[in-house]
């Protein structure tokens, strides 16, 4: 039993904004039926290499949990079919461009209007309402318009992306959150609502402090690579033999930093006394802090400053941090059966609850792997009728 025990999520959502935000709610108990294209599936069935026995490392890590239906919605008994599914869930979420769905009957205000319980949750790149509603998102344009590219990458350099796809999985964590405030709303009053989540409103809501330099001073903050704007020293230096990072974030943490490096008169120095004066001085402070740190291997200057409870740390591989103890003990990376890659790994469950706690009970669904299961289940359906819809194409 998770907390989201016996709600029914239709989830007609693809890719990885829609799917990333359904496989929370899966992981925590809900029901979720994910309609996909007949033959061809969520287009991520096909992203790759690499493929594990024909499957896609990429559809595998976000649709854990879920249940698969096929379902042709450019047939009219398809639509009816989602119709009805979508008379019996408490959610509907999807992620096509606002306005797509309205000629099928499966746009919000429509099922809200027919179902005044049901949350219907709405994922695009620019929201339902505004000059750019009918635009279509995508994460790498989406990183660039929100402004998050502007700020990543060397001073001197290109704009640069998140290595991960952020526009997309912070839509679909949005996605999840809204969810859920409105099931709380229901709760208390009985009435569904229309849940709508932008990938820019999302990137924009990322921006922060950043924001609040524009707001103060005017002027767009830019590129500074791995420095932090108005906190100093707090960025990646260059040992020896590699990279770590350092993050001194006040003003006792530097004086106990500078007996770390055996510098008391960088400490004195009117120049870097307070974090403002170091901020205003970096470009000073950086080269000789870069010389000391030069001198030895990444493991000393990390094993000093946690001595004295400096904060800092190295920079982990993607399959480093896999494999860490820590990781392990977190339990974020968890292994399920698939029936055609067989015992795949996927991250694990990052929100620990001590009461119900999520779980990963299936691995990701094969194609249709729950077609006629949901419509005997949900919709009642005879093996006769099921079997008419699909030699029909319907299904």
């Amino acid at each position: 039993m998770g907390v989201l025990d016996g709600i029914k999520v239709l989830d007609l959502s693809r890719i990885l904004a829609g799917p990333y935000g359904t496989q929370i709610l899966a992981d925590h108990g809900a029901d979720v039926w994910k309609i996909e294209i007949p033959k061809k599936g969520d287009d991520t069935r096909h992203f790759g290499p690499p493929f594990l026995n024909g499957e896609s490392a990429y559809f595998l890590s976000v649709n854990r949990n879920k249940r698969s239906i096929t379902v042709n919605l450019k047939t009219e008994r398809g639509v009816e079919i989602v119709r009805r599914l979508a008379a019996k869930a408490d959610v509907v979420i999807e992620n096509f461009r606002p306005g797509a769905l309205v000629k099928y009957g499966l746009d919000g205000p429509t099922l809200l209007r027919d179902h005044p319980r049901l949350i219907y949750c709405s994922i695009s790149g620019f929201g339902q309402t505004g000059p750019w509603a009918e635009r279509p998102g995508y994460d790498l344009a989406i990183q660039g318009m929100g402004g998050l590219m502007s700020l990543t990458g060397e001073p001197d350099g290109p704009p640069m992306k998140v290595g991960t796809s952020i526009a997309d999985i912070l839509s679909g964590i949005y996605a999840a959150q809204g969810i859920l405030l409105a099931l709380y709303h229901r709760e208390r009053t009985g009435r569904g609502q229309l849940v709508d989540v932008s990938m820019l409103d999302g990137q924009v809501s990322l921006l922060t402090y950043q924001a609040g330099i524009y707001f103060a001073e005017g002027v767009s903050p830019t590129r500074k690579g791995n420095q932090h704007p108005t906190i100093c020293p707090y960025e990646t230096f260059r040992a020896a033999d590699g990279y770590f990072n350092l993050a001194v974030g006040n003003d006792k943490l530097w004086s106990i930093f500078c007996g770390v490096i055996h510098r008391r008169d960088l400490e004195e120095d009117e120049r870097f006394r307070t974090n403002p004066d170091r901020v205003r001085n970096r470009d000073l402070l950086f080269p000789i802090l870069q010389e000391i740190f030069s001198r030895e291997p990444v493991a000393f200057w990390l094993e000093e400053l946690e001595k004295v409870g400096i904060p800092a740390g190295p920079i982990f591989s993607v399959g480093e941090v896999l494999e860490l103890e820590q990781t392990r003990a977190r339990e974020m990376v968890v292994e399920a059966e698939h029936p055609r890659a067989g015992r795949i790994r996927m991250t694990g469950i990052p929100i620990k609850l001590s009461e119900e706690p999520g779980e990963v009970k299936s691995a990701p669904p094969l194609l249709g792997e729950h077609t006629e299961e949901i419509l005997r289940e949900v919709l009642e359906m005879d093996d006769d009728t099921i079997r008419r819809l699909k030699n029909d194409g319907v299904i």
